[in-house]
């Protein structure tokens, strides 16, 4: 894979951590704004990154990429994945893939159309301890409960509070808690149980973004609140509950370092099957996979699971009264 990053941010330095230990993921291009160029060479020199650039189409004309790799602000990832896309490349996107499910369909029958891989770089849905989750789950019975809470105290909401918006509290960009932090539990839910019958969102709004919410997904058999917050703290964990048992995963819904599943009557049983450390390594490590081997069977897969999210997403939206970008 020749892959080309697009932005410079905290999720770029997290995966350039990473990626050294994924040798068969040639880097050979990076993007950046020409106002950080500065930063943007460094970051080039420093991981031996073949070319760096400021605009994006000479990018797409001139680097020896064939994957792209979205890792800019939520309201930008429509725009360059589908120009990414009608360049004929393939297309790794950060969450959320988009700001709404008709922009997500339109990337979607672009990229059926030209037979290219488009995934959203989400990092549960690739965690060994994930796939132990789905299988140990049939044994807790009739499910009842799941509730995710991921609640983590920001300290941009100190300057949102001040009066300056920066992009996670900016709607227009796509911010909140909604998209930036709640939509791992969403993922994680959507992956387990699939469409919900109803979606409510209420939300904590302060000057049109919220800033908190509770997320409350309707299943004909299980009921899911999903917790995100960005203007306060608890115990970040996540637990789903059955008549028979229950399982626990304490820390985030994007991490899952470990699960432990305590049967009625019974000494708790605790998993660790990721794979790596670092929780981006599996899903790059897949990522590879699919495009190398050309494997759209995985690709549909993902690419269905990535708009029952958005469809969640919509709906919660919806609820809520809020409107992004």
């Amino acid at each position: 894979m020749k892959l080309g990053i697009l932005g410079a941010g905290m999720i770029v330095g997290h995966f350039l951590e990473m990626v050294k230990e994924l040798p068969e993921i040639e880097l050979t291009a990076i993007l950046g704004t020409k106002r950080s160029e500065e930063k943007l060479l460094t970051i080039q020199k420093e991981n031996n990154i073949s070319e760096a650039f400021t605009d994006f189409e000479e990018m797409l004309e001139k680097a020896d990429m064939d994957t792209v790799y979205v890792a800019l602000p939520n309201h930008l990832h429509f725009e360059y994945a589908k120009a990414a896309l009608e360049h004929g490349k393939h297309v790794i996107c950060e969450k959320p893939f988009t700001l709404t499910l008709v922009e997500f369909l339109e990337l979607k029958e672009l990229a059926l159309k030209k037979d290219l891989v488009l995934v959203e770089a989400i990092t549960n849905q690739y965690l060994g301890n994930y796939q132990t989750i789905k299988e140990i789950m049939p044994e807790l019975g009739e499910l009842k409960l799941i509730e995710c809470n991921y609640s983590q105290y920001s300290s941009r909401y100190d300057a949102f509070k001040e009066g300056t918006v920066l992009p996670a509290f900016n709607p227009k960009m796509g911010g909140g808690a909604l998209m930036d932090i709640n939509i791992y539990n969403i993922h994680f839910v959507v992956g387990l149980l699939g469409r919900p019958k109803e979606v409510i969102y209420l939300p904590n709004i302060e000057r049109n973004i919220d800033t908190s919410g509770i997320l409350v997904l309707d299943y004909p058999e299980t009921k899911v609140v999903c917790i995100g917050a960005k203007d306060s703290t608890s115990e970040i964990r996540s637990t789903i509950q059955g008549n028979k048992g229950s399982i626990l995963i304490n820390g985030s819904s994007s991490l899952i370092v470990e699960v432990e599943k305590q049967m009625n009557g019974e000494e708790a049983v605790v998993y660790n099957d990721n794979a790596h450390p670092h929780r981006m390594h599996e899903e790059f490590a897949e990522f590879y996979r699919m495009i190398s081997t050309h494997d759209m069977k995985a690709v549909k897969k993902q690419l269905d699971h990535s708009e029952l999210v958005m469809e969640v997403v919509d709906k919660a939206l919806s609820s809520s009264g809020i409107t992004l970008g």
